[in-house]
């Protein structure tokens, strides 16, 4: 250190002292001595190991790697910071995620989505408000979040969610209400998660094949989505389906007030 013999030695000290990066490695130490980084742990799930990445805000991230190495870097690329692995999980958090896979979901969930846009926070935030057993098109989120004509962009949204299965962007579909894809393996997986929340996908996919989006109940003249907790209670002598809003809205149906399939 060069000696400092006035006070305009100390100024120039100070001014390389701020073009002076600290290293990575002790970067990630002291932030996570003060509770302001990523740790990560490997969570069993019914689609195998995910990495689970976490900090004091809640879950950060959710991927599917080939190993810890690729988990990491593609953490780093895609959340812009580095994050490192626990000796064990903290049995609270590993716990409620176990409750969760298992359909118990008395203990709520927290979730850091700090980073993200305000307009990818506010999709991910709506995204939870879907039950387990129900579906939605991406359309719908749109409309609920108060920006209708951007259904591509909530598609976009959802796939880039870096907390899949815990933020269930596999339970929104394609606006014909096919399925669809799915980010965090693939579409089979998307299946195999909406049948376990007992989602119909087989008579969800001939719903829609035959260009049913909706069904009515001849009683009460309301008209829902297909898996909406009402529809499933119609009997099939009152069921009425409709390919449209505007064709149950003629039929002189109007929309749930529970699924909300329109306003």
């Amino acid at each position: 250190m060069p000696a400092i013999d006035s006070e305009a030695d100390l100024e120039r000290l100070f001014e390389r002292l701020r073009t002076v990066e600290a290293p990575r490695s002790l970067r990630s130490k002291v932030l996570r001595a003060v509770g302001l980084s990523d740790s990560y742990f490997t969570l069993d799930t019914p689609l195998g190991p995910l990495y689970v990445a976490f900090n004091e805000r809640g879950l950060s991230a959710v991927f599917h790697a080939a190993d810890a190495s690729e988990f990491e870097r593609r953490f780093e690329r895609e959340m812009g910071r580095q994050v490192g692995v626990v000796a064990s999980p903290p049995q609270q958090l590993a716990g409620t995620l176990r409750e969760w896979l298992a359909g118990d979901r008395r203990h709520a969930l927290r979730f850091d989505l700090d980073g993200l846009a305000p307009f990818q926070q506010a999709v991910l935030r709506k995204t939870l408000e879907i039950p387990p057993g129900q579906i939605r098109p991406y359309s719908w989120i749109a409309r609920e979040i108060g920006h209708p004509r951007a259904a591509r962009a909530v598609g976009t949204a959802l796939a880039k969610n870096p907390i899949p299965l815990f933020i269930p962007c596999h339970r929104v579909v394609r606006g014909d209400g096919r399925i669809g894809r799915y980010s965090l393996i693939g579409p089979q997986a998307k299946q195999a998660i909406l049948e376990a929340e007992g989602v119909p996908v087989t008579e969800i996919e001939r719903l829609a094949s035959n260009q049913v989006r909706y069904l009515g109940s001849k009683t009460t003249h309301v008209f829902c989505f297909p898996t909406c907790r009402h529809a499933r209670g119609i009997s099939e002598q009152h069921r009425v389906p409709f390919s449209s809003e505007v064709q149950a809205r003629a039929a002189g149906y109007r929309p749930c007030k529970v699924c909300r399939p329109a306003v």
